[in-house]
């Protein structure tokens, strides 16, 4: 069986879940619109599974606190590995609890993973996608936790490389505080 617009309001109950708010509604959701949005300017005939990752990118993302691993590098890309794991699999059981053919089951698991980044191109539309996200998103509260703009350009920089040139065109094209502009200046700067 499939039916996408079931299974979108599935994710979008579980995300609706989230704690955390933004602008007054839960962050996880807000999040999910946000970066199917984004999908849907990239490639505006993307694939149901491509779709389904997108809005599915951080479910039940708040049940794991990046607080619950070290600071710094290592504990945060252990903490994001852990979460990329869990997100695929909360999409599995929710693909299979509505009886989504394995096939597209299959691919969005791969899509939310990144499995193939850097040579499969809707691997890659999900990750400008994501990245596009956490600018519009997080960029403002990760600023203002790290609070050192060197260390957060270097944070943008990071984020800009894995972005292909039209991710990173969008990029340029969200609006931005004065400190956020200054932060992306300084980001082009790093090595």
């Amino acid at each position: 069986m499939r039916d996408l617009s079931t299974v979108l309001a599935s994710i979008d109950a579980v995300n609706a879940e989230d704690p955390r708010l933004l602008d007054g509604r839960p962050l996880a959701l807000v999040q999910g619109e946000r970066c199917w949005s984004w999908v849907e300017t990239l490639c505006p005939k993307a694939a149901d599974a491509l779709l389904i990752a997108a809005r599915a990118h951080h479910l039940r993302r708040w049940d794991l606190p990046r607080t619950h691993y070290p600071q710094g590098r290592p504990g945060y890309l252990s903490w994001r590995r852990e979460q990329k794991h869990r997100h695929a699999a909360h999409l599995r059981t929710l693909l299979n609890n509505h009886s989504y053919d394995h096939a597209s089951t299959d691919r969005a698991v791969e899509i939310i993973q990144k499995n193939g980044l850097g040579t499969d191109p809707e691997v890659q539309t999900f990750e400008d996608a994501v990245c596009l996200t956490f600018l519009e998103t997080e960029f403002s509260t990760t600023a203002d936790r790290i609070d050192d703009q060197p260390k957060m350009a270097s944070v943008v920089a990071k984020t800009l490389r894995k972005m292909s040139p039209e991710g990173q065109a969008l990029a340029m094209s969200i609006p931005l505080s004065e400190r956020e502009t200054a932060i992306v200046s300084a980001s082009l700067q790093c090595p």
